[in-house]
């Protein structure tokens, strides 16, 4: 009998410097199955996309509504999916570690866990404590049958701290403590993210953002993987904020070049 196909494996083979996997983050299950069908060998959930769908912010799903979205997008493709579940939708390890086992009965491939505490004031965990509670969830996403790959973010330039140095070292805290992948959210210079590969000998994510090289340079600085958080979701609102600009302003119905596009893309990949 063949074993089970173990996604994590899959997934984390999937990371490869110099060809970075380029990773899209479906908000629902129909995006999904259209970015399946468009060739992309991997998906991510987005926090903030999905907490749009439900029209609220990022950072207000909760665990539950977090963990049934993301198997709700494993359900909708065969491809491996690794989860945006925020700061592991607790402050101490014991809780991160629950988060990461119930994700990985979600049948996920893969989670991140961020050092964003969500506290406005300290919006970053201490060092110390944020390095503990990524020993907690590679403690949990290695102790089932299959392991899940954790991802672990260092929230430093998203959130008003860009420290270049402290961002290395929470990285190379958080591989020391057993993850897979590093990702430092919001680097945009080349030579910050080249600083933050070499210091590392883990597979490293990189956020798409405006201002960001081009994916040839990020290839040729030894990015594995490449993310576009909730880009595309945002994207997608943007589009319908612009056709009903159009159609309550000048009263025109360009908007449907656009829209033929996403119909015919629709039919390919929903008729399958």
């Amino acid at each position: 009998m063949d074993a089970t196909p173990d996604p994590g494996a899959a997934f984390l083979e999937l990371h490869r410097p110099g060809s970075p996997l380029l990773l899209p983050n479906p908000w629902d299950a129909g995006s999904a199955r259209l970015l399946a069908s468009l060739g992309f060998q991997a998906l991510a959930t987005t926090s903030s996309g999905y907490a749009a769908t439900l029209g609220r912010l990022d950072g207000g799903v909760t665990r539950d509504e977090a963990l049934g979205h993301a198997a709700s997008i494993v359900a909708a493709t065969e491809l491996p999916v690794s989860a945006d579940l925020e700061n592991g939708f607790a402050d101490d390890p014991a809780g991160v570690a629950e988060t990461v086992r119930r994700a990985a009965d979600a049948g996920l491939a893969g989670c991140s866990i961020e050092d964003f505490s969500g506290e406005a004031d300290d919006p970053i965990y201490a060092a110390g404590a944020a390095a503990e509670r990524i020993t907690a969830a590679v403690e949990a996403a290695r102790a089932g049958p299959q392991r899940l790959i954790l991802t672990a973010r260092a929230e430093n330039f998203v959130h008003g701290r860009p420290d270049l140095a402290d961002t290395i070292t929470r990285l190379q805290a958080f591989q020391e403590a057993g993850a897979d992948v590093l990702y430092a959210p919001g680097l945009r210079e080349l030579d910050d993210i080249r600083a933050v590969v070499g210091a590392l000998d883990r597979p490293v994510n990189v956020l798409a953002r405006p201002g960001l090289p081009p994916v040839p340079e990020l290839a040729a600085a030894g990015v594995s993987r490449i993310s576009v958080g909730g880009g595309f979701a945002f994207a997608a609102l943007g589009a319908v904020v612009a056709a009903a600009e159009e159609l309550q302003g000048p009263g025109t119905y360009s908007f449907w070049e656009g829209a033929r596009t996403g119909a015919a893309a629709a039919q390919r990949a929903f008729g399958a």
